[in-house]
């Protein structure tokens, strides 16, 4: 009975020692008192903590670790995928594609540890910005491979849609449908709503009735007057105007044994900000080799001119629906307002002057000015939500529109409109 005993101590002292490889030689427990137990095991032990954080970075990083790999390999065979034809080049776009959205995954995410280490309002805008930098390296190196007039506005258009449309009108009505009227502070959505209908008219609805001839110096007004209205907005949202953009929820009783650091982000930021910017080279490499094999895939296919352009927007937003998403099946609307509208007037007033900026360098113009049904949709778009975002309080039926006039998008771009 008492060398049970001791083996139960002997148990315990291995359950206290911390995680490792441990052997134990000759032990003899019989001859040990309770106390001594500890001091007779003799160890050999190699302490893998930090090779075992190491493995856990690795695996954490997997989709970027996949990445790189596909990267690699597409450089490296991108000749004979380019030459195998319209079936190889369609299958290699689609990989391509899918590894690009699981790396802007990754870029999320780190943004996310990021956001939630500096909290909102701050946390929504690198989440939006991180967004807009993919979208902006995907269009770069799309643009200097096979220059398109319409592409740039396209892409700002599609990604309009799909953040007022799409993620908005998605997380509304999901959202709405677990917790029916879901609170928001209604400052934001006003600020956010006439800031991207200013956005816009400026930058792609007057340049219809610009001349040609001026053409250059309409570009450079148009990147002074989005850089101004980024630094306003910026400032209201990190400055004395900060509210605007918050709302204070009601906390959650915490379990007795719950302590608030749990609650935390778990990552450090120096890591997230190396593996962000990692992750955006990846995916600017990937993009390089998409861009050309996408080109020989639609080649004779009568495939929507808007196609490219809701690609380029679709990967850069798939990070943002999700946390969008999320944030609203968890109640959490003014999160999905903030990426919603936040991302929406991020990718105008950001994208724009970069793009302009380009067509400044090279002396080739992009054709800014929305289409007549582009322009209607934009306007019906910006009116239903500033409609629906009026009162603070968003429901199923408000997402409902919303998504209702995204798939009028898809179903005109489909046709060519």
């Amino acid at each position: 009975m008492q060398k049970a005993d001791q083996w139960d101590n002997y148990r315990s002292c291995l359950r206290i020692w911390p995680p490792s490889i441990t052997v134990l030689v000759a032990a003899d427990p019989v001859r040990r008192t309770d106390g001594d137990i500890c001091q007779g095991l003799v160890r050999r032990s190699f302490r893998p903590q930090e090779n075992y954080k190491m493995l856990q970075r690795f695996k954490e990083e997997t989709y970027l670790i996949v990445a790189l790999l596909v990267a690699v390999l597409a450089y490296v065979f991108e000749e004979s995928l380019l030459r195998g034809g319209r079936t190889i080049a369609m299958i290699s776009t689609a990989v391509l594609v899918l590894v690009i959205v699981l790396a802007s995954v990754r870029v999320a995410h780190h943004a996310e540890v990021l956001a939630e280490k500096v909290g909102d309002p701050y946390g929504t805008m690198i989440l939006t910005l991180s967004a807009v930098l993919v979208e902006v390296v995907i269009l770069g190196i799309m643009m200097s491979h096979e220059p398109s007039p319409t592409l740039v506005r396209d892409t700002i258009y599609a990604a309009v849609m799909l953040d007022l449309n799409g993620i908005l009108g998605l997380a509304a009505l999901m959202g709405g449908l677990r917790h029916g009227e879901q609170p928001y502070n209604d400052d934001s959505a006003r600020t956010y709503s006439v800031m991207i209908l200013t956005a816009m008219g400026v930058s792609m609805v007057v340049p219809e009735f610009i001349p040609q001839e001026d053409w250059r110096l309409y570009s450079a007004f148009t990147i002074g007057a989005m850089l101004l209205l980024y630094g306003v907005f910026l400032r209201m949202q990190v400055g004395a105007h900060s509210y605007f953009f918050s709302y204070s929820y009601p906390e959650k009783k915490r379990r007795r044994n719950e302590h608030p650091a749990t609650t935390q982000a778990s990552g450090s930021a120096g890591p997230s900000i190396a593996m962000l910017c990692v992750g955006v080279v990846i995916i600017g490499a990937l993009a390089e080799v998409m861009s050309q094999t996408m080109k020989v895939s639609l080649v004779g296919t009568g495939a929507p001119p808007m196609l490219a352009a809701l690609l380029v927007a679709a990967i850069a937003a798939a990070p943002e629906i999700l946390t969008a998403l999320r944030a609203a099946l968890a109640n959490r609307m003014q999160a999905v307002v903030n990426i919603a509208l936040g991302a929406s007037l991020s990718t105008v007033i950001l994208t724009v002057p970069i793009m302009e900026a380009m067509a400044l360098y090279s002396g080739q113009p992009f054709q800014m000015a929305m289409t007549p049904v582009q322009t209607t949709m934009v306007l019906i778009t910006i009116i239903v939500a500033a409609i629906n975002l009026n009162d603070g309080e968003t429901n199923a039926i408000e997402g409902m529109t919303h998504f209702v006039l995204f798939a009028t998008f898809i179903m005109l771009s489909l046709i060519g409109l």
